[in-house]
This record gives structure tokens, C-alpha cells and sequence, in this order.
């Protein structure tokens, strides 16, 4: 399946990064080689999105100017013999083929909000999310889901230990995990130490049937005083498929020191270690993605199978 629509949100403040963000945004602060955002990117490229739409703040400009192709800098640093600073410039440009949309969030109300800023601008279909803070290398997370998609709301999801689950959104699982795909009656945002109804936590991936948009209009604040995506998510599980998503590659915390810090060292670890052994590894991954993808349809509470047709408004 191809997720027409991919949702980058970056307006966030990157408060446990200061001082550096103060004037850098989070997401343009280097892993190893390349700026965080530039994961997310390449991600949205991977899954076929015709549509990429990055929510910023008016104060993070930057992102755009990023973003925005600069072919006379790449020309000039290969007429100066800066050939190889050209290519890699010029590597991490947005194709021709997708093309990329601004959306603003002038207020810190939330990752539902944010999320609610691009309801005028998706294209029909299911709507791909990546939060850039969470890097996951190996095999592209939200390609991964998308072939495992049956409908509903999809989430990618992690174990965690009992002790971080106060931390994260906690799945509330329909019966025992098996496989890849977990069928989940909803989640918990942050719940508190010993309360967490699993140990399946929501990692920043997801793919969202068009309802949401309309769920996340009437849903009040909630943690933080914010409009949590999550509670939107579970408001709509009532009705709609909901599956927890055990993706197959390693996910950072790129908007903490430490996750930053060890992003960086498995980064040059991937890009310095051997090409065979890099080839060989890679081929084990996709066998592994193909041996362990859920055929099983998706299905509501109900019994029914969800729905996947659907424009957003």
C-alpha cells in the first residue's frame, strides 16, 4: 500500500535539548551525518507519499529554508572542487516527484493539534505520521506498516520496561500478542506507575484513517493541557480497528541528549562499517520483514472489517 499523504510535525520547542535549541531546531540538530528531520524525509520517500506536509512554528523558519532545494550552492561546491560536499547535498534534496506543503501551528497545543493544522491539505486516503524526535534505522518503519495495513489506525509500537511506561502511551491489547500486528481496544496516555495495561508502548509512527480529523475537532484536552492525538486515537477505537505495530527496526529518542548521543554513534557505526557486511545485514532484514508481515485483515470491535476508503475534508 501506498500512503499518499505523509504528516512530518516539527513545531515542537525542543525544550530537553536546550541551550542548542534556543536558536537550532530540534529537528535540524546532526545525527552523526545529517540533520534528524532528514530521517523523516527519506522515510516519507520510502513509503511513495506524493505529499509530504511539515507542521512548524513561525519561529522555526529554518526547517524551510532547509528543505528548500539550493542547486546553485550544489553547483558552486562542485565548480570549487568540492565534488563530494555537492553530492551529499544534493543527495538530501526532496524529489521532483513529491511534492512538499508548509503547514503552521502558532501555538504549542499539542501533537493533535498539530495534526489537525493539516486536515485542508491531505490527499484521499489513509494519512502517514512521523515524529522526527523518534529516528529508527533499519528497515523504514512506516513502509513496514504499510504493508502490513489492513485499516483502522495503525500505531508503531515497542515493549518497554514498567518503569517507562509512565512515559509513553500504553496500548490497551485485545487478547495475547502474536506477530507483528496487535489488535489493541485503545491507549493510555502516560498512565500512572503500576496502572499501564500492557507493556506495548506507542512509538512516533502511525497510519490514520480520515476520521481523525474529525474526531480530533470535538476531543477536549487532555495530558499536559494539551490536544493529545492519542486520546483521538482511543475515542475512535470505540468504533474503528486500532493495531499496535511491533516494527523490526531500532528506535531513538532523538529529542533527549542521550538519544541524540547514541543515534549518532549507531549512525557512524552503519555508515563506516563494511559494504558486504552492510549488504548482507540489509538482505537479512527484508527476510525477516517478509517472514514476520500479518497477512490477517483488520477488523472493528464489531466484528466488521474497517473500512479503508475515506476523504478528508
Amino acid at each position: 500500500m501506498i500512503l499518499r499523504t505523509i504528516i512530518i510535525p516539527a513545531a515542537g520547542m525542543g525544550t530537553r535539548l536546550l541551550p542548542a535549541t534556543k536558536v537550532v531546531p530540534k529537528e535540524l540538530l546532526n545525527v552523526y551525518d545529517r540533520p534528524v528531520l532528514q530521517f523523516a524525509i527519506e522515510e516519507a520517500v520510502a513509503v511513495g507519499a506524493e505529499r509530504i506536509i511539515v507542521v512548524i512554528h513561525p519561529d522555526k523558519l529554518s526547517i524551510r529554508d532547509y528543505l528548500r532545494p539550493d542547486e546553485a550552492f550544489v553547483g558552486r561546491l562542485r565548480a570549487s572542487g568540492k565534488a563530494t560536499s555537492g553530492e551529499a547535498l544534493a543527495a538530501v534534496q526532496m524529489p521532483d516527484t513529491v511534492e512538499l506543503v508548509f503547514a503552521y501551528q502558532n501555538q504549542p497545543l499539542g501533537l493533535g493539534h498539530a495534526i489537525s493544522c493539516c486536515s485542508a491539505l491531505v490527499l484521499p486516503g489513509p494519512v502517514g505520521v512521523i515524529l522526527p524526535d523518534d529516528v529508527i534505522m533499519g528497515t523504514p518503519c512506516l513502509a513496514e506498516m504499510a504493508r502490513a495495513y489492513r485499516g483502522g489506525h495503525m500505531v508503531a509500537a515497542m515493549t518497554v520496561p514498567a518503569l517507562d511506561a509512565p512515559l509513553y502511551g500504553m496500548f490497551r491489547l485485545l487478547g495475547t500478542p502474536a506477530g507483528r500486528s496487535v489488535a489493541a481496544s485503545g491507549i493510555v496516555e502516560k498512565p500512572n506507575a503500576g496502572a499501564e495495561p500492557s507493556l506495548l508502548a506507542a512509538v512516533g509512527r502511525y497510519i490514520l484513517d480520515p476520521v481523525i480529523f474529525a474526531t480530533l475537532q470535538d476531543i477536549p484536552c487532555g495530558a499536559g493541557d494539551e490536544i493529545q492525538l492519542t486520546d483521538a486515537i482511543a475515542a475512535d477505537a470505540q468504533s474503528l480497528a486500532l493495531t499496535a505495530f511491533r516494527f523490526s527496526g531500532h528506535r531513538f529518542d532523538c529529542g533527549s541528549h542521550d538519544g541524540l548521543m547514541d543515534a549518532a554513534i549507531e549512525r557512524q557505526r552503519r555508515v563506516k562499517r563494511p559494504l558486504s557486511d552492510r549488504d548482507t545485514k540489509a538482505g537479512a532484514v527484508r527476510l525477516a520483514a517478509r517472514i514476520n508481515d500479518c497477512p490477517a485483515t483488520a477488523r472493528r470491535i464489531d466484528g466488521q472489517t474497517s473500512v479503508l476508503e475515506g476523504t478528508a475534508s
